[in-house]
């Protein structure tokens, strides 16, 4: 539970979404997604470094550059947690579902004259 919580904290930040969306294509050097971002390159590596820590992206040196792209791990990771959820809360609501039928009154044809 505790890889789930810091994968769901990386995530919750609107700045590290819109990293995330920036390098979904493939890999990105710092600098391209400073210029994708209204943020100051300090701020951008700070989010990388959150990121990368909670395995969300990893980071490849090409010379002088350092270039980031995503892991899918995590996002299996994320896929199987929400799979998970999911299967529990369909089965629950189709149990619901399946008592509120059973316990439905007779349907009644609305009168228009009397809505009036």
């Amino acid at each position: 539970m505790n890889s789930h919580m810091t994968l769901f904290s990386a995530l919750a930040d609107p700045a590290r979404l819109r990293i995330i969306e920036a390098i979904k294509a493939g890999e990105c050097a710092v600098g391209d997604i400073v210029e994708s971002m209204d943020i100051h390159q300090s701020g951008v590596s700070r989010h990388l470094r959150i990121l990368t820590e909670a395995g969300v992206v990893q980071m490849r040196p090409d010379g002088q550059k350092r270039l980031y792209s995503l892991r899918r791990e995590a996002f299996d990771q994320l896929d199987a947690w929400v799979a998970r959820h999911r299967r529990h809360w369909e089965s629950r609501l189709d149990r619901f579902g399946a008592a509120l039928e059973r316990g439905k009154p007779p349907t009644r044809t609305r009168n228009p004259e009397k809505s009036r």
